[in-house]
């Protein structure tokens, strides 16, 4: 069995090795474990209504964008933003809204995959009546992944 591991080992830090491009980049795998990092409230100035954001990755030397499973209690949503260099969503979950600036609001479900474009003002969250969880994928530019606006009013939310 020790054999085996050493082998694979030295495969996989091989093959890695074939696709890096600098010293610096790490030859090993990395497993962050479910319940290692915090659940956090989405801060008030950036969501209404019970929001819980659990990082799942951040950006950092090699990757371009960071991950995030954000759940929304009936009702909740985020303030309008934009995303300097886009966002997927991936709905995971429940049944949300998502709206651009001046567009309709669409219903959301899971296995939807949202794809908001750089700079497209917008928002999402949970319907009025149901919970919605989805996985966040924003990417990264110049150091930014989201440049928060204005909240939500519970006009537009219901309109």
């Amino acid at each position: 069995m020790k054999l085996f591991a050493t082998t694979a080992m030295i495969a996989c830090t091989s093959f890695a090795g074939a696709f890096a491009q600098s010293p610096e980049i790490s030859q090993a795998t990395e497993i962050f474990p479910a319940g290692s990092r915090a659940s956090a409230r989405g801060p008030k100035a950036n969501f209404t209504g019970s929001v819980v954001v659990d990082m799942l990755y951040r950006n950092n030397a090699h990757t371009t964008n960071s991950g995030a499973l954000v759940t929304f209690e009936p009702g909740a949503r985020s303030a309008w933003h934009t995303h300097p260099a886009g966002q997927i969503l991936i709905v995971t979950s429940g049944a949300g809204w998502v709206q651009e600036e001046g567009g309709e609001k669409r219903r959301i479900r899971p296995g939807d995959v949202i794809w908001t474009p750089p700079g497209t003002k917008h928002w999402h969250g949970a319907t009025d009546k149901n919970g919605m969880s989805h996985i966040a994928v924003s990417n990264v530019k110049d150091g930014k992944a989201v440049d928060w606006m204005e909240k939500v009013t519970d006009e537009q939310y219901l309109d």
